[in-house]
C-alpha cells in the first residue's frame, strides 16, 4: 500500500508565512545548532516510542529530512510531510530506502489509523500554524489544536505520538524586546530576524512561534483523544526524561492512541 494514498493529502495552497522563509533558506536550514543532535533525538525517541524496524512513521512538518533520513537508516519506514515545497525537495534528496516525502499542510491531515507512530519536531509543523498575515483570524480557531488532531488521527490504536513544543516558561524568561515581542494573548512570540542561504545571501524575516505551557499540552492531548505517557523539558540535541522547569527550550511530549 503506497502511503501516499493512505494520506489522502489535498494539494496545499501556499499560504504559509514559513514558506518564504524556507525557500530562502534551502540547505542552509541544516548549518543552525539547533540541527546537530538528530541522531541523539532519533536515538531517543526510537525508545520512548517503541519504534522498530519495519515500524510506519508520519513525520509531521519534516523539512529537509533530517529525523526521516536517521529513521530510515535505522530501517523504519518514514512518510514525510512539509508545507514548503523546497524542503520536501531538500529531504527526497538522498532519502534512505523507505522514506518518502510529500507538499502537504500540517492542518488539513486525512489519514486515520495508518502509522505505528507520529511525529513533530523541532516546531516542525505543531507550533508553527499561527501567526503571519492570517494572525487571529485563521480558521480553524487553533490551528495547532487541528494539527495534533490530525495526527492522533492518523495512529493506529496502540500508536504512539512525540512532539516537541516551545516552552511559554523559557520564551518569556529571556525574552529580548530587541528583536521580538511576545503576545501574551494568544502565546505567540514573534522574532524579526536575519537568514542566510546557502549562498550567504541575506534576508530579513519574520518568524511566529506559538509557545505552550505543561498544563496546555496536557489539555490539547485530552482533547486529541490520546492517552499523555510523558512530558518532559529537552533542548534540541539533548532530549531527556526531565520533568518540566524553566529552563528548557522545549517541552517533548508522548502520548498514545487508546486500543
Amino acid at each position: 500500500r503506497q502511503l501516499r494514498q493512505a494520506l489522502s493529502v489535498p494539494a496545499a495552497p501556499r499560504d504559509h508565512w514559513f514558506e518564504d522563509l524556507a525557500d530562502h533558506l534551502g540547505g542552509a536550514y541544516l548549518r543552525y545548532s539547533f540541527t546537530k543532535g538528530t541522531e541523539q533525538e532519533v536515538s531517543f525517541l526510537v525508545e520512548a516510542l517503541g519504534l522498530e524496524p519495519g515500524m510506519r512513521v508520519l513525520d509531521v512538518g519534516c523539512g529537509p529530512g533530517r529525523h526521516a533520513h536517521a529513521l530510515g537508516r535505522r530501517g523504519i519506514e518514514v512518510h514525510g510531510i512539509d508545507i514548503s515545497e523546497r524542503f520536501v525537495q531538500l529531504a527526497r534528496a538522498g532519502a534512505p530506502p523507505g522514506v518518502t516525502v510529500e507538499r502537504a499542510d500540517a492542518r488539513h491531515l486525512q489519514a486515520v489509523g495508518e502509522f505505528d507512530a507520529v511525529i513533530s519536531l523541532c516546531q516542525g509543523a505543531f507550533g508553527l500554524a499561527d501567526g503571519g498575515a492570517d494572525a487571529g483570524r485563521t480558521v480553524p480557531l487553533d490551528p495547532d489544536a487541528a494539527v495534533l488532531d490530525g495526527m492522533a488521527r492518523a495512529l493506529r490504536p496502540g500508536g504512539r505520538l512525540a512532539l516537541s513544543a516551545f516552552s511559554a516558561y523559557f520564551q518569556v524568561r529571556w525574552l529580548d524586546p530587541d528583536r521580538g515581542s511576545f503576545d501574551a494573548d494568544r502565546g505567540v512570540n514573534h522574532e524579526r530576524t536575519v537568514i542566510k542561504d546557502e549562498s550567504g545571501a541575506e534576508a530579513e524575516v519574520d518568524l511566529w512561534t506559538t509557545c505552550f505551557t505543561p498544563r496546555e499540552l496536557r489539555l490539547l492531548v485530552a482533547r486529541s483523544g490520546l492517552d499523555l505517557q510523558h512530558l518532559w523539558s529537552v533542548r534540541p540535541g539533548a532530549y531527556g526524561p526531565n520533568p518540566p522547569d524553566l529552563d528548557h527550550e522545549e517541552f517533548l511530549v508522548v502520548a498514545r492512541r487508546p486500543d
